[in-house]
């Protein structure tokens, strides 16, 4: 697990401690084997939380761990005191683009149902931003757990990224605590329009678009997350 303080005022005093866990299977967390669905690792942090004494900590996750922050919160109400879902909210619609996409990733078919690793390494080439994704993970998991460690990985966590898990944007409205949609206009996972839906069913929720913004963290994704966390939330 990795800890560091970031974040800061105008005044540059800084703000925010930051908490960046491995989930399981991802870096230096391993995981026993077999699939990994979103009810695990949501479980997993908020074990942390538990372990750590942490306070209802505010919340932020990109793309899967926005995903596993929004669901952390519909299965463990109460544990957190804000949540930034940053490009994550497709897994709310069924039929969501992105479904058929990460099939055509992982498994060199929009049908596919079982990974083909190699063919993942060959699709990225075609992004830069997935691209350089790609590679860092691959680097994270081959250095903390052996060669090719990600191929495994992506078995594992391959139903996870291709299969509708019964999530509705329904589900939102018991989301108690105030919650940002964050995406960029040139999100393909995640579009602007498909956002809409989802802010609009939270009865806290705010969405933010990122213009000429893909999917990817930016520096001024950041600063969106910082601002939203320190005008809903008494830091």
């Amino acid at each position: 697990m990795e800890v560091k303080v970031a974040g800061a005022r105008n005044d540059g005093r800084e703000h925010f401690r930051v908490i960046a866990p491995d989930k399981r299977g991802y870096g230096r967390t391993v995981h026993p084997g077999g699939p990994v669905s979103y009810p695990q690792p949501a479980g997993d942090v908020r074990a942390l939380i538990d372990v750590l004494g942490l306070d209802q900590p505010l919340i932020c996750g990109f793309s899967d761990g926005a995903c596993t922050a929004t669901v952390l919160e519909l299965r463990h109400p109460g544990s957190v005191r804000a949540i930034v879902n940053h490009s994550g909210y497709d897994f709310f619609n069924p039929e969501a683009p992105s479904f058929a996409m990460s099939r055509q990733m992982l498994g060199d078919s929009a049908d596919a149902t079982h990974t083909a690793p190699e063919a993942m390494a060959r699709t990225v080439n075609t992004s830069p931003e997935m691209r350089a994704t790609f590679e860092s993970m691959k680097a994270d998991h081959d250095d903390a757990q052996g060669s090719d460690r990600w191929k495994t990985l992506i078995t594992e966590t391959c139903d996870r990224y291709t299969q509708y898990a019964g999530y509705t944007f329904a589900d939102l409205r018991t989301t108690a605590v105030p919650t940002l949609v964050l995406t960029g206009d040139r999100d393909e996972y995640c579009s602007a329009e498909d956002g809409v839906p989802a802010y609009r069913a939270l009865p806290h929720g705010e969405p933010a678009v990122l213009p000429n913004h893909g999917h990817c963290i930016t520096p001024a994704a950041v600063q969106v997350v910082q601002e939203f966390f320190l005008h809903y939330c008494d830091l």
